[in-house]
């Protein structure tokens, strides 16, 4: 995706009806849905602490009536996390908050119960459906990655097979032999359901690319949901988007 695309549906995606407005322009589900989660993460990175000293303000006020998804309105923050800084404020542990938010029947309150389930179904980056969704694309972008090799016969070991010891990082799929990528040689692939925009990319690189290209080798990364194409990139560290399936991988030359 070139950038400027990318920044005008990034800068567009500010609440979970967004995505729907989006969609309906064409845009893939997947895509959107993934750009809105680390764009909200991002955010809530910034401004954790900072919204977390107003947890006192937000308790006076849902006790005077304000539900707990226009507490989260007004602060522009995701709905659970703002239960959860109410919840605690209010003198709930942790643990009790995450089984109201699991088990809303186990509050006293009826109307409560009914304000942790609005909460839930607004919030699509922390809900227990949210991180089920995150889970399902990972395992997606592996199964996809996997399919596309097997396919074509190349074998390779799994970041299961590999059960690198403490502190070992290992690649989703380590080629049992180097192959040609577009032209390029490449010993290992690693999948990721996230979006490659240069900060996702940036600390891909530093956590995970980086440390497979001394280990092992050059590598591919791709983004399935979408990436952009003009990214400056690590030395060895190849990128790609779902187009990747329409490519194959060749034998190095001897």
């Amino acid at each position: 995706m070139e950038y400027q695309e990318y920044k005008k549906i990034y800068d567009s995606l500010n609440t979970p009806e967004d995505i729907d407005r989006l969609m309906d322009k064409g845009y893939d589900q997947r895509m959107l849905e993934t750009l809105f989660t680390q764009k909200t993460s991002r955010d809530v990175k910034k401004r954790f602490h900072f919204i977390k000293q107003k947890a006192p303000v937000m308790l006076k006020e849902w006790k005077r009536g304000r539900t707990i998804v226009e507490i989260a309105d007004k602060y522009r923050f995701p709905p659970i996390l703002t239960a959860m800084f109410i919840f605690l404020e209010d003198g709930a542990s942790r643990k009790q908050f995450w089984e109201f938010i699991r088990t809303p029947e186990l509050l006293d309150s009826a109307q409560t119960a009914n304000e942790v389930r609005e909460a839930v179904k607004n919030d699509l980056v922390y809900s227990p459906d949210a991180n089920d969704r995150q889970r399902e694309r990972g395992l997606w972008g592996e199964s996809l990655l996997q399919n596309w090799l097997d396919g074509q016969n190349i074998s390779y070991k799994t970041e299961k097979d590999l059960r690198g010891g403490e502190g070992v990082k290992t690649p989703d799929c380590l080629l049992d032999e180097p192959m040609i990528y577009d032209g390029k040689k490449i010993c290992w692939i690693e999948s990721k359901a996230s979006f490659g925009d240069n900060v996702e990319f940036r600390f891909n690189s530093r956590k995970q690319l980086c440390p497979y290209t001394k280990l092992f080798g050059p590598g591919l990364v791709v983004y399935w949901t979408g990436c952009l194409y003009d990214m400056e990139r690590p030395e060895d560290v190849y990128i790609s988007d779902i187009s990747v399936l329409d490519k194959k991988l060749e034998k190095v030359s001897e």
